[in-house]
């Protein structure tokens, strides 16, 4: 399991005083909100201490300890950041979408396999698995009627296949 995560990417600077505006790729700014340090890399060798994060539209405004000037927030622009999964809490039922990719994807009944996870994608209403296996892509929705069980240490997720959800040739 990847020790770091990405959490969003700096779009732009934001005033004059080395704040940025981050698009979030995590759930929402609360989780956000529970990193003291984020970092510029995906080892956790290039740490950012966080001194404010607000809200804005449908991103953050992020400001970082030692960033104090446009100037500074200039360099870092575009810039892709990473949080340790250790310094946040996530719900007991719920998963990092890192950890679903690569999962191996089993029929509860019959114990058939039907590809690997190579992209969670969300259009509202839940979040749907893309599912790839020689090449074919089939997607299928992460809704409790279909996905039984999701076992990311094993890398497996077992789900009850509904009529329609695979071809039926």
């Amino acid at each position: 399991m990847k020790q770091y995560l990405e959490v969003g990417k700096l779009n732009n600077t934001h005033g004059i005083k080395g704040e940025f505006k981050l698009t979030l790729w995590c759930d929402d700014i609360d989780y956000l909100k529970q990193f003291d340090v984020l970092y510029l890399d995906d080892k956790g060798e290039k740490p950012l201490k966080v001194i404010s994060v607000r809200p804005q539209k449908n991103m953050a405004v992020i400001k970082f300890e030692g960033i104090d000037t446009i100037e500074k927030a200039e360099q870092l622009k575009g810039s892709i950041l990473y949080g340790n999964r250790d310094d946040a809490k996530i719900d007991d039922n719920a998963n990092y979408i890192a950890d679903l990719i690569g999962c191996y994807v089993v029929d509860t009944d019959t114990e058939e396999e039907y590809g690997r996870v190579v992209d969670v994608l969300n259009y509202g209403s839940c979040d749907i698995y893309d599912i790839e296996s020689q090449g074919k892509h089939t997607l299928i929705p992460a809704i409790p009627d279909v996905v039984k069980e999701i076992n990311t240490e094993y890398q497996v997720i077992r789900i009850k296949k509904m009529k329609g959800l695979f071809d039926e040739n």
